[in-house]
């Protein structure tokens, strides 16, 4: 008897332990979990913070004003956002498309030179890439080029190397660390381009897995050059110095953007212009998407020509 009493003790002090050991688990998640939101309300509110001009007095409310410019679009379906930050305010054409996430595109390369960059990928003294002598629809990619030349002409076999040396595990811990669109980089191949099966032509970028809005758009390129940017003024000087519109820099304005363009079946489906114009009034992120439309020049030739007009039209203003 006394041995199976000793046996039940021990069974129940058992029992015992190991619920309290599931326990202190489930607190040790739930005290995680708590954690983590405390941190991403700190850091958000971290966010609108340095887009106060008066920070004493609390913290400025987002403002979103939605604007006709049916008139800069001239039929065209599509949504512009010009974004100030020092109000902490959205001016929204067509906020159901500003909303929508649609492929970057080559608006792409402005991230994957900020990771590459960040990173010592790209060294810009030390950027040219050998051509592998294939023949691109693009002339100006059939030759070696440097990390500029690449950028400005939209190079995809030249990002496409860039890419995969920053590699799956970088790229997409960047991309979280970016809250970029819907960080989905799974097709990093490309598979899911139908318009190219070109291996150095093809990537989750390009009309493929990974999403982005307008809207997001300027939010993602202000954390990248805002107040509060985590990235070095060094990677930040070197991405301006490619980003910038030669053909701008004799105006008031000074505007930073990179064009994109997807198509599907053959067919223009979406097209970008997006970036931040540094003014006498102060700096503005915008970006200008442009969507399929029957009849209609779908360009990012047309979507850069929208936001400079609409940027242009509103410095006059003030």
């Amino acid at each position: 008897m006394r041995n199976n009493s000793l046996k039940v003790i021990i069974m129940l002090l058992l029992s015992s332990f190991m619920l309290s050991g599931c326990s202190n688990k489930t607190e040790t998640k739930s005290e995680q979990k708590v954690s983590e939101e405390v941190r991403y309300d700190v850091q958000h509110e971290e966010t609108v913070e340095i887009e106060t001009e008066e920070p004493e007095e609390g913290v400025l409310e987002v403002v979103i004003t939605e604007v006709n410019w049916e008139s800069y679009f001239d039929g065209i379906n599509g949504s512009a956002v010009i974004y100030n930050p020092s109000e902490n305010s959205y001016q929204i054409y067509n906020q159901e498309m500003a909303l929508t996430q649609r492929s970057p595109c080559s608006t792409f390369k402005i991230i994957s030179s900020l990771i590459a960059l960040e990173n010592k990928v790209i060294i810009p003294d030390e950027s040219t890439r050998t051509w592998s002598g294939e023949i691109f629809w693009n002339e100006k990619w059939n030759r070696d080029i440097n990390f500029e030349d690449a950028f400005q002409t939209s190079c995809v076999w030249y990002y496409r190397e860039i890419i995969d040396e920053i590699g799956r595990d970088m790229m997409q811990q960047e991309l979280k660390k970016l809250d970029y669109g819907n960080c989905d980089i799974s097709d990093w191949e490309g598979y899911l381009n139908t318009n190219n099966n070109n291996r150095a032509l093809t990537g989750f970028w390009l009309e493929s897995s990974l999403k982005i809005s307008p809207k997001e758009q300027v939010e993602v390129l202000e954390r990248i050059f805002g107040e509060y940017s985590v990235y070095s003024k060094e990677t930040q000087n070197n991405l301006k110095q490619v980003m910038l519109l030669s053909e701008q820099q004799d105006r008031d304005m000074l505007v930073y953007g990179k064009t994109g363009l997807g198509k599907s079946q053959g067919v223009v489906v979406d097209a970008w212009f997006t970036g931040f114009a540094d003014t006498t009034n102060g700096r503005r992120y915008f970006c200008v998407y442009l969507g399929e439309t029957d009849g209609k020049d779908v360009s990012s030739t047309k979507a850069k020509e929208i936001a400079i007009e609409i940027l242009s039209d509103l410095e006059s203003v003030q």
